[in-house]
């Protein structure tokens, strides 16, 4: 990947995210943090409220970047550094487009889940394989084809839909609260086929779902 592809790839303020976290968190883990644009949004967004914001990072070169926006930044696997973590530390865990690039997902989920507090929430964003043009080009076109970025992310392990996304989170503990569909197409191409079938390709319509979880009781 170039350089300058690398910096952006870390560097997607994702303001459509920001809604999201709850207006009353003031302690924020964000798993996957990249080079801080998340948590720079998150702040310019509430203004002078006190957040504290803490960011999990693999690249120590992201994560150095995001030093400057964060106040502490962990550098290494998620799964590992979420268990050096307090329990309990946390309002809100963010995870944007961290899940769909582990080979199981659950065991990050259920370290999310113990780093929370009481009331606390975990919001992520997520891919949806059944996009309109992913479908297109499987379906019509034959093709599955990787690439640096988006949907078929040559990182990507794991693939989701909207109606396995409560699946997910339940395994690890949650219950999934909320869902999204953000960033759609506005193909004149999917809305005739939309059209066509009453509506039953909506979900295809949105690139990504935004997913907002809390913990339930475990048996």
């Amino acid at each position: 990947m170039a350089e300058e592809d690398r910096s952006a790839y870390y560097g997607h303020p994702r303001r459509e995210m920001e809604p999201f976290v709850p207006a009353a968190a003031v302690a924020v883990l964000d798993v996957g943090c990249g080079a801080g644009a998340f948590a720079a949004t998150l702040r310019a967004a509430r203004g002078g409220r006190t957040l504290e914001i803490w960011g999990v990072e693999l690249s120590a070169e992201a994560a150095e970047r995001a030093g400057t926006v964060c106040d502490q930044v962990l550098v290494g696997d998620a799964v590992a550094r979420l268990r050096d973590l307090p329990a309990a530390r946390f309002d809100c865990v963010v995870m944007n487009d961290v899940l769909e690039h582990l080979a199981d997902p659950v065991l990050l989920l259920r370290e999310a889940r113990r780093v929370l507090r009481p009331g606390g929430a975990l919001v992520a964003s997520l891919p949806n394989v059944r996009y309109f043009f992913n479908v297109v080009g499987l379906a019509v076109h034959g093709r599955w084809d990787y690439v640096d970025e988006g949907i078929l992310d040559r990182t990507h392990l794991r693939f989701f839909t909207r109606s396995s996304l409560a699946g997910l989170f339940r395994d690890a503990g949650f219950t999934l609260e909320r869902v999204k569909g953000i960033n759609p197409t506005g193909s004149l191409k999917f809305r005739l086929v939309n059209v066509l079938t009453f509506g039953r390709w909506a979900d295809m319509r949105w690139l990504q779902f935004a997913c907002v979880a809390r913990l339930r009781e475990l048996p």
